[in-house]
């Protein structure tokens, strides 16, 4: 397809149309066009301006005959198909005359399922961006290229709120009818990359694949694991390990084929990244073809300043994938062995690992707990439990219980030992203990995966109902049972039985979506505190 014809079904004049160009010629435009500069190394340092992380309040989705009975809307704000029409003329008519960057690329390393998605960009560094995150097709996949959904994105485009239905100058609108992402008035590149997880979300439950918030990793036997887990639980740590083969660090589906990777690359924070603790990250830092968002760079030496958070404290760097040693050619792998859920646990009541029966798997990835730390704002002194349904609920399409179902089903197909790990805290909450040991964290995952851990003892937990391991060569029994770790043990049985109880309040909306046995794998706490 010529650079002419590949935006000729949109009814759109570009002057000029770049399809497909590779990095050094992205590089070269984003360049020429003032968008980025050069930081020793060769990494192309960008910055978003206002919006340096996602706008969720500004995306919308088409509520038309497609999607009326297919998405959870109480999570998903509408708008019409009149709405997103006019918002597409609109866009239409600011694209006119102007100069694009078009990629052609695969969301999905599943070559049953993967999608086609043609990307349109204003800015070069975006297309650059986009090429590093999803999958590149070959010369011979390109001239067979077939475009399933279609993404625009122009930053300098204003919506109107009162014209286009949306929130603000902001808007990124999803119609799953017409397969089409219009995004516009933000500069954060992030957006394009989780415009296509969407899609991912929406399509593939329907054919019977589970699409994944989680990071993956395998051993040369193909014993893969499955990592979920929010932001600061320490997904991207624990699943880059030296010993075992990334598959990936985001963004996955689970077929009857096993695990694939949807992208090509990574997305990883940049703030306060250090050579010691995160070695093959830090080094694509002073790589060529990083792009660098809002990192902080001295304008003349060139050097780059990872702890200085003035421009964004969601600072992110993106690369290719094979720029991590040991990372998956394909982005497959097989069926997973194991499913471990990480939680950063600040009130320091949950164990370093328990092992999970298939109804509590599901009860905790629809509860998709971690807890923010106290001491942030004046006068708190007690952690906050963030529930984030399926570890991933600003990006799910569907209703929660659908996720919840397939998952079930899959981890009873395959036989998959489910774990929930806590990174957080022990000896007490967050301010008065201690942060888990990273040593014993590796060393009980390390014994879940390679299966000694199942074959040990284990003690039933009175209040969250899981199996709890009583010992491990090389970890401190004590650490195993939280309550042994407090001086108060009556301060321990509170704090145990106000979690509870959050965990419990919170699943209410899902209790009439789920079978009894999920009902059942609540946590009881008889003396549970109120939560606020």
């Amino acid at each position: 397809m010529s650079n002419t014809d590949v935006l000729a079904d949109l009814k759109v004049k570009p002057a000029t149309i770049h399809l497909n160009l590779k990095e050094a010629a992205l590089y070269e435009e984003s360049l020429r066009r003032g968008e980025g500069e050069v930081a020793i190394g060769g990494p192309l340092v960008v910055k978003t301006g206002e919006h340096t992380g996602r706008s969720a309040k500004d995306k919308f989705t088409v509520r038309d005959e497609t999607t009326e009975n297919t998405v959870w809307w109480d999570n998903n704000a509408s708008i019409t198909s009149e709405q997103f029409d006019t918002l597409w003329e609109d866009f239409q008519a600011h694209m006119n005359g102007g100069e694009y960057f078009v990629q052609q690329l695969y969301g999905g390393a599943d070559l049953d399922y993967r999608i086609g998605v043609r990307i349109v960009n204003e800015f070069a560094w975006h297309n650059l961006f986009i090429r590093h995150l999803l999958r590149r097709p070959t010369d011979a996949e390109l001239e067979t290229f077939n475009t399933e959904f279609t993404i625009v994105n122009l930053p300098s485009f204003k919506a109107d709120p009162a014209r286009h239905g949306c929130r603000s100058e902001t808007v990124i609108a999803v119609n799953f009818a017409k397969k089409m992402i219009l995004i516009g008035g933000t500069s954060y590149a992030g957006e394009t990359k989780k415009s296509v997880f969407t899609i991912l979300n929406y399509l593939l439950p329907a054919q019977d694949v589970m699409p994944m918030h989680c990071s993956v990793n395998t051993s040369e036997d193909d014993d893969a694991a499955i990592f979920f887990g929010l932001s600061g639980t320490g997904k991207t740590t624990l699943s880059a390990d030296k010993d075992r083969i990334l598959v990936g660090d985001d963004e996955h589906g689970w077929s009857e084929n096993g695990l694939f990777n949807f992208e090509g690359g990574c997305y990883a924070k940049m703030i306060k990244l250090s050579a010691e603790a995160e070695p093959e990250i830090f080094a694509t830092t002073q790589m060529w073809g990083t792009v660098l968002e809002n990192v902080v760079m001295d304008p003349v030496t060139r050097v780059l300043d990872l702890d200085d958070g003035s421009l964004a404290e969601n600072s992110r760097g993106a690369y290719p994938i094979e720029a991590i040693p040991n990372s998956s050619e394909t982005g497959r792998c097989g069926q997973p062995k194991n499913l471990i859920m990480l939680t950063a646990d600040a009130f320091g009541v949950l164990p370093p690992i328990a092992k999970l029966t298939p109804a509590q798997a599901m009860y905790h990835f629809l509860s998709g707990y971690t807890a923010k730390v106290a001491g942030t704002e004046k006068g708190v002194t007690e952690p906050t439990a963030t529930f984030s349904t399926c570890f991933g609920a600003p990006f799910m399409p569907r209703h929660p219980s659908e996720y919840g179902d397939l998952l079930g089903k899959l981890i009873d197909r395959y036989d998959v030992d489910c774990w929930l790990v806590s990174t957080g805290w022990t000896g007490g909450p967050y301010g008065t203990g201690n942060r888990m040991p990273i040593k014993a964290t590796r060393a009980l995952l390390n014994a879940a995966l390679d299966g000694s851990l199942a074959k040990g003892e284990f003690r039933k937990d009175e209040t969250f109902g899981f199996m709890v391991p009583t010992h491990l060569d090389g970890v401190d029994d004590k650490i195993l049972n939280p309550r042994d770790t407090w001086s108060d043990k009556s301060a321990y049985d509170a704090q145990a039985a106000k979690l509870a109880n959050m965990f419990v309040a919170n699943f209410k909306v899902f209790e009439a979506h789920v079978t009894e046995a999920v009902v059942a794998a609540a946590p009881v706490a008889a003396n549970a505190v109120p939560a606020e």
